[in-house]
């Protein structure tokens, strides 16, 4: 279909294994940025991020033609490393297998200046 514009919003969540409370006030805002990064880096948008000590949320842009549990693997991967590589915590850091994402609307259509807005806040940053 020639000319189609999609735009597809997701909230993606997920946790520190085990749940414990491990993502420290004196780097989160650190580890905001670098998954940033990444998800900026697999050519996507990140809208708002934000989160508490065990888990995490994410409000991005995707284009369709991105595999979600692919994106999702490279942002826990990524910052996992970075964690660990900064030493941030005693022990190895791990993201908790699985996660959960929701996607808030999907738009398609001939005409991007017809696109709903949608306004997401959950106390996060907005970028």
């Amino acid at each position: 279909m020639a000319n189609t514009y999609t735009q597809i919003y997701l909230q993606i969540v997920f946790s520190v294994k085990g749940r414990q409370n491990l993502i420290h006030k004196n780097w989160k805002d650190e580890l905001h940025k670098y998954i940033c990064g990444v998800v900026n880096g697999k050519d996507q948008k990140v809208y708002a991020i934000g989160g508490v000590a065990d888990h995490i949320h994410i409000l991005v842009s995707i284009k369709p033609t991105i595999l979600i549990s692919d994106l999702v693997r490279d942002i826990k991967a990524n910052s996992s490393k970075w964690i660990n590589d900064n030493h941030y915590i005693i022990g190895k850091f791990q993201w908790q297998d699985g996660g959960q994402y929701h996607r808030l609307f999907q738009l398609i259509g001939r005409n991007p200046s017809a696109s709903a807005y949608h306004d997401f806040v959950w106390g996060g940053n907005v970028v």
